[in-house]
């Protein structure tokens, strides 16, 4: 299988693809620039979120590969370059009408442990995922401590697997499902991204925006950006006023008003500001992107988002986990601009208490000068950060 040339990649980074049971991964990986041939390099994965790809954590893999790390980061499972290995299974856009299981979470952890393994190693010296890529590396570290030794989470906080009370209810609903129905009955209505994602036109209407992709993305990376002012107060919100009135603080391409498609939302936030390319995404860099999600959609990621909204069927294996703490030293690392660190409300604040003997106080960091894509906007101080926190774990 070819891969496309991709623009801007700093040299050291290689492409190509594993095999990994029913999938070929596409990796993007750097290695150290000297190894002992007697041993091998500790391994880092880098897991992305939506919509995002492999690509996304060009800017911090040579760093961390010329401190002595093999550093590897796939286009997960429905993304990018990584395709179905099973005969007859759709290789180009993902259908809304595919079967979502494989992309349930124990999959996408399970699609993880493959890879390391395919790659030769039995340890893993940290896994390290951003936004939709943090819970999954959360859950490889929550159920393979063995194998994961230390975890790094970014923009998404992870307050720990589902409770058992949360399936006693023969109709019960996802957190999503029940916060999206209260924002409905609203006057204007609002709704849940996720919940938009989760549904049968996200896909569409992502795909042909108004004004085009290259607007739609520019536009999209730009509002979840430290470049946006209005994201200049972002802050726990107040759980005072309730859950709906928590929200309410939120931008739009969080809480959306209930007639508009996520493309009209960014639009209608971004109409007043001339966008340019921005210092840390190229106009080249933003086209790479393009090119993958119009060749395969955006479908693949979307249905993680029907995984985790549409019915608690989909998250019934996690049960087993109930409970179960997560054991491995662990960090969070998240933009001081970037409401996505707060769009739960309490959620990093669980997070931190239910971590506190695995989390250090200084090992919550939100960067200054960075929003929601922080390891793009931010390279060096995610670096700084993560070499002071494998420094300290590896001793």
């Amino acid at each position: 299988m070819s891969v496309p040339t991709l623009p801007g990649l700093p040299s050291g980074i290689t492409s190509r693809i594993v095999a990994v049971q029913d999938l070929d991964i596409h990796i993007l990986e750097a290695a150290p620039p000297s190894t002992d041939s007697s041993s091998k390099p500790p391994l880092l994965l880098l897991l992305h979120g939506f919509p995002e790809l492999a690509y996304s954590w060009r800017k911090i893999m040579t760093p961390l590969a010329a401190e002595g790390y093999l550093v590897v980061a796939p286009d997960q499972r429905g993304y990018g370059q990584t395709k179905s290995r099973k005969p007859g299974e759709r290789q180009g856009k993902i259908s809304y009408d595919d079967d979502i299981a494989p992309f349930r979470m124990i999959n996408l952890a399970t699609d993880i442990v493959g890879l390391v393994y395919a790659l030769g190693y039995t340890s893993v010296a940290a896994i390290i995922g951003h936004d939709f890529g943090s819970p999954v590396a959360a859950h490889c570290a929550l159920i393979r401590p063995d194998l994961f030794r230390s975890m790094v989470l970014m923009s998404a906080p992870y307050s720990g697997p589902p409770e058992l009370s949360e399936f006693e209810k023969p109709d019960a609903k996802s957190l999503a499902h029940r916060v999206n129905e209260m924002l409905a009955k609203l006057d204007p209505p609002f709704k849940h991204y996720t919940m938009y994602f989760s549904g049968p036109d996200a896909d569409r209407d992502m795909l042909n925006p108004p004004g085009g992709l290259h607007a739609f993305l520019r536009g999209y990376y730009h509002l979840k950006s430290a470049d946006w002012e209005k994201n200049g107060s972002c802050a726990p919100v107040d759980l005072s006023k309730g859950v709906v009135g928590a929200l309410a603080v939120l931008p739009q391409y969080y809480i959306m008003p209930f007639s508009k498609t996520m493309p009209e939302c960014i639009v209608d936030n971004a109409a007043s500001e001339e966008i340019a390319p921005s210092t840390w995404l190229t106009d080249e860099e933003l086209d790479y992107y393009i090119n993958q999600f119009q060749e395969r959609g955006f479908q693949g990621g979307l249905n993680w988002y029907r995984c985790q909204t549409d019915s608690l069927k989909w998250s019934e294996d996690l049960r087993i986990f109930s409970g179960k703490e997560i054991e491995v030293p662990a960090m969070f690392i998240g933009g001081v601009r970037d409401w996505g660190v707060w769009q739960i409300p309490g959620a990093a604040e669980k997070m931190r208490q239910r971590l506190r003997r695995q989390m250090n106080e200084d090992d919550f960091v939100l960067v200054d000068g960075a929003g929601h894509w922080v390891q793009q906007e931010k390279p060096e101080a995610v670096v700084r950060n993560l070499l002071r926190f494998l420094r300290k774990t590896s001793s």
